[in-house]
């Protein structure tokens, strides 16, 4: 008898264990005072703090200073509990559009007339239908959040736009008051102009069809656009940059070489001073600041 409730206990622990491998693993706990800056991991729905952050001082984002300040000011009034918009960063890619709200926001923090620190939270475009239960997660929270969105467009057929729309200014409860949206993007309406334009070609009544597209950019009370740079702020950027890093070159050197990086990339932009300038310190054996 023993033998045998003993080959059953050994059966039952099996499939408990069998069981137990089925279930989903428990969502980790977040712990918002870790860090300030988190990812927003939709599934299983947690925050994911990021030790280190990807980003470079706001002095050496150069060429875009008439945004950059308006982009300060609507963020220290946002952490300060004032009133501010949300912000759309559109247009030439590599001109910093991301780089310049991760520097802002560190800027920001660096104030010490904060008694809370402000919180980045980056959402992926894949994420976007979760941000009603992301904003839930955060609205009770004692911190002030900016939900931070990179490269954020729809394509065809792509609904979850409309999930964006909602969660921005509509529904019945609205976007928290400690929770501001800032993306970056390449188009200033967030849509292929073929789809809007298809839209005004196909429906009954165009007109309608076109505002429903472009009603979401609406939701942004702030349009900041980046342009393609000159040749002299591309020139400064990267002087910025090796100023910045203590490489050593012939002033004459590094404009011939940067002109000619620039020619063979094709453009100028702040992505590829960057990328200039990495490749200088590589060949010239130096070591980059963190």
């Amino acid at each position: 008898m023993t033998d045998s409730q003993d080959a059953l206990n050994k059966k039952l622990d099996r499939l408990i264990e069998a069981v137990s491998r089925l279930a989903p693993p428990p969502v980790p706990e977040t712990d918002l005072g870790v860090a300030d800056c988190f990812v927003w991991q939709a599934d299983p729905g947690y925050l994911e703090p990021v030790r280190k952050v990807n980003r470079v001082d706001i002095g050496l984002i150069r060429g875009v200073d008439r945004v950059r300040d308006i982009l300060l000011d609507n963020t220290e009034r946002f952490a300060s509990g004032f009133a501010a918009n949300n912000v759309l960063l559109w247009g030439a890619r590599g001109m910093g559009k991301s780089s310049l709200v991760k520097a802002v926001h560190a800027k920001v923090n660096a104030s010490d007339k904060l008694d809370l620190a402000l919180k980045l939270i980056e959402i992926h475009r894949e994420d976007i239908d979760t941000l009603p239960k992301l904003m839930g997660l955060l609205k009770a929270a004692p911190y002030r959040f900016i939900l931070f969105c990179d490269d954020l467009s729809f394509d065809h057929d792509d609904t979850s736009y409309k999930s964006l729309k909602a969660a921005l200014e509509g529904g019945v409860e609205g976007r928290p008051a400690n929770v501001i949206f800032y993306a970056t993007s390449n188009r200033r309406h967030l849509l292929p102009r073929d789809m809007i334009d298809n839209e005004r070609s196909t429906a009954i009544n165009p007109s309608e069809a076109v505002e429903e597209k472009v009603s979401l950019s609406d939701r942004f009370g702030l349009w900041l656009g980046f342009h393609k740079c000159s040749q002299d702020e591309y020139l400064d950027m990267i002087d910025g940059y090796v100023r910045y890093h203590g490489l050593a070159i012939d002033p004459d050197t590094l404009r011939a070489e940067a002109l000619e990086w620039a020619t063979t990339r094709g453009s100028r932009s702040g992505r590829v001073a960057w990328q200039f300038t990495q490749d200088l310190a590589g060949r010239l054996g130096k070591p980059l600041k963190d």
